[in-house]
């Protein structure tokens, strides 16, 4: 079966990383509801993308430099639409919440301490998590603190080592931009012989979706969740 990953919850009709996007992200049929963690200040899990609020939020300066309670007044809709003034960044056990039952893939960002780490594992529901990032530091201490916990690793781009580093991490996926899925199918056939999933972002483009599909992909990560149920079920 595809995966199909809303980026950011259903990102494509709400504001990425809120309650309303992730809880679409659900009723839209999303297999794997992806979102980003950061830590506040005073060490509150959040859910938000970025290192600074500037872009999605009516504040400015690092998601770290501001207590939870400070994040909380911040407005993380209005940039979208207006419909979703007031809108607020939501703590991550908030969105634990919005998101019910449903899988989960969980980015925890950098900067991340072993604490830090550790607070958002013990939060989340390991047995439906995988739990990814960029950060190939991030991803050993996560196996660290809970050494069972299935685990994938983010790419900018393919590069000599990724094969290499992706099973010294004992990851379960790989998940490069739609670029590199398309344009290097020697690396996304070593992924898959190895065992790893492949799963591209950011799959916005309908007309890319077959073709990604025939690259061999296991889950295609994309704003546009409901877009992805209508068509892979068609």
């Amino acid at each position: 079966m595809l995966q199909r990953v809303a980026h950011r919850g259903y990102s494509w009709v709400a504001p990425e990383n809120t309650l309303p996007a992730l809880a679409g992200a659900v009723r839209a049929g999303a297999t794997l509801v992806e979102f980003d963690v950061r830590t506040s200040a005073d060490g509150v899990p959040v859910v938000i993308h970025d290192r600074t609020v500037d872009r999605t939020t009516d504040g400015s300066g690092h998601v770290w430099d501001f207590p939870v309670a400070q994040l909380r007044e911040l407005d993380a809709g209005s940039w979208f639409s207006t419909a979703f003034a007031g809108v607020r960044v939501p703590l991550l056990s908030e969105v634990l919440d919005a998101c019910g039952t449903a899988s989960l893939l969980l980015e925890i960002k950098p900067p991340a301490s072993r604490d830090e780490v550790a607070r958002i594992l013990g939060m989340a529901p390991l047995d439906r998590t995988i739990v990814q990032s960029f950060d190939p530091e991030v991803i050993r201490t996560v196996r660290d603190v809970e050494p069972g916990v299935r685990r994938g690793l983010l790419r900018l781009r393919f590069e000599e080592d990724t094969v290499r580093l992706a099973k010294e991490l004992d990851v379960v996926c790989c998940n490069p931009t739609v670029k590199d899925v398309l344009g290097d199918a020697a690396t996304v056939a070593e992924l898959i012989g190895a065992g790893i999933d492949v799963m591209a972002w950011t799959a916005n483009d309908l007309a890319e979706w077959p073709a990604l599909v025939k690259a061999g992909v296991a889950g295609l990560i994309t704003d546009r969740a409901g877009e992805l149920t209508g068509w892979s079920v068609a």
